[in-house]
C-alpha cells in the first residue's frame, strides 16, 4: 500500500506541475510556482465539495485518515508552510470533522497560502526563512507546500473514486464519454 501511495503522489505532482511548466514565458519562476498552487487549490477545494457529507469520515482502512482528516491535515499543513513564507507561525486548529468545519478551515489557509503566493517574486523567492526544520528558501518552502498539497489530493482522488465520485482533475474526460 505504501509504494502504490508513494507512485500516486509522484504522479500527482508530476502531473501538476506539468501545466505550470508548459505555462512557461516571461512571467518568471514567482508566477509558475503560483499558478501550480491555484491548481492544486482548485482540485482541492472541488474536491472537498464534491464528497458528501455522510461520506467525510470514511475511510478505506480502519488504519487511514478519513476524508475529512486528510482535508484537515491538508489545511494544518498549508498554515504552518504558508505561514512560514511569511514570517509567521500559524496552525490551524480543530478536531471537529463536519463539512462545514472542516470547508472553513481549508479556506482559511488558502486564505493564508493566497497571502503567501502573492508575496513571492522572483526578486525574494531565494530568501532564507525560517522554518521548525531548519531554514529553506521561500520558494523551496512554497514548492514542497504544492507537492505535499498534490499527494494529499491524489490521496483524497482514490477516497472520491471509491465513493463513486469523479475526481475534480477527471471531470473533463469523463465527460467526453
Amino acid at each position: 500500500m505504501g509504494s502504490v501511495k508513494y507512485v500516486l503522489s509522484v504522479l500527482a505532482a508530476g502531473l501538476s506541475l506539468t501545466g505550470a511548466l508548459r505555462a512557461q514565458n516571461a512571467a518568471g519562476m514567482s508566477a509558475e510556482l503560483k499558478a501550480a498552487y491555484n491548481s492544486v487549490k482548485n482540485n482541492l477545494l472541488k474536491s472537498a465539495d464534491k464528497m458528501p457529507e455522510e461520506n467525510y469520515a470514511f475511510k478505506p482502512m480502519p488504519e487511514m485518515r478519513s476524508f475529512a482528516e486528510v482535508l484537515g491535515h491538508v489545511a494544518s499543513a498549508q498554515m504552518h508552510a504558508c505561514g512560514a513564507a511569511l514570517g509567521e507561525q500559524k496552525t490551524a486548529g480543530g478536531e471537529d470533522t463536519s463539512k462545514a468545519t472542516v470547508m472553513a478551515a481549508l479556506n482559511a489557509a488558502f486564505s493564508e497560502c493566497d497571502r503567501a503566493y502573492d508575496a513571492l517574486t522572483d526578486a525574494n523567492a531565494s530568501e532564507t526563512i525560517k522554518t521548525g526544520r531548519g531554514e529553506r528558501s521561500r520558494a523551496g518552502m512554497l514548492a514542497g507546500n504544492i507537492a505535499h498539497d498534490n499527494e494529499q489530493y491524489g490521496i483524497l482522488s482514490v477516497y472520491l473514486r471509491l465513493k463513486g465520485v469523479i475526481p475534480p482533475s477527471s471531470e473533463a474526460a469523463a465527460r467526453k464519454k
